[in-house]
């Protein structure tokens, strides 16, 4: 979505449409691809001697009570879900909040920290707020770009903007390149889930040791990938 968004903004027509389709394909291939090297990976490292089976062991028939699965499903899965999502979100907003209306020499806590990021976020081909965005949008990939616009126009709340050339228009006059596009997509793919997943992990492993693994080694990925894109880029470019 965000190379199609910048794409439009600096051109039209056939051509812009077919690259962003290639490029959406590049990054989609390239998940699934990495997704095999790393399970090769696991199985050969940390996840050695483990058994793995594809035999799908079905429980007993028994005669399906309605009520009992919806009620069950309601509150061991949809409730316990939402609780969870909603113990990290409220905290989350609340400081994303603070950090966007609160002040220093004219300077908010939240171009600070995206000034301090900047010279790492360069080395992955994107800048210190979408660095900043990627980190405080723990709660839910989603808030990711409203934060990032935010910070783009200085605004003290999430901006959510339907027109994707207004969007498009925003990104390209806050210095982002085709590069930086292509970036914020693989990191994107390749970055730590969502902090309900990660609780979800916790919970059905038992230990946190997983849901660690599963904050680091996306996120390990994403950043080399970056910094690979962004080295070939500045060598042809």
């Amino acid at each position: 979505m965000v190379a199609s968004i910048f794409i439009g903004s600096i051109a039209s027509g056939f051509g812009a449409s077919f690259f962003s389709t290639l490029t959406v394909l590049f990054v989609i291939l390239l998940g699934i691809y990495l997704t095999l090297v790393v399970s090769k990976i696991l199985s050969k490292t940390i996840l050695k001697g483990i058994p793995s089976s594809f035999i799908l062991e079905l429980p007993p028939y028994r005669k399906p009570q309605i009520g009992k699965v919806i009620v069950r499903s309601l509150l061991d899965r949809t409730l316990y879900v939402l609780g969870r999502a909603i113990a990290v979100a409220a905290p989350v907003g609340i400081v994303i909040w603070l950090f966007a209306n609160i002040h220093f020499g004219g300077i908010s806590i939240l171009t600070y920290i995206a000034n301090f990021l900047n010279p790492f976020a360069k080395l992955i081909g994107l800048d210190g707020y979408i660095l900043t965005a990627f980190i405080l949008g723990i709660p839910a990939n989603e808030i990711v770009l409203p934060i990032i616009l935010m910070s783009y126009m200085a605004s003290g709340s999430l901006v959510d903007l339907d027109d994707t050339y207004t969007i498009g228009s925003i990104l390209v006059q806050n210095g982002w390149t085709l590069l930086t596009a292509i970036n914020v997509m693989i990191f994107t793919l390749l970055h730590f889930p969502c902090s309900t997943t990660l609780l979800t992990i916790k919970k059905e492993t038992g230990s946190w040791k997983w849901a660690i693994i599963s904050f680091i080694l996306p996120t390990a990925c994403g950043i080399f990938i970056c910094m690979c894109t962004t080295l070939v880029w500045n060598i042809l470019f």
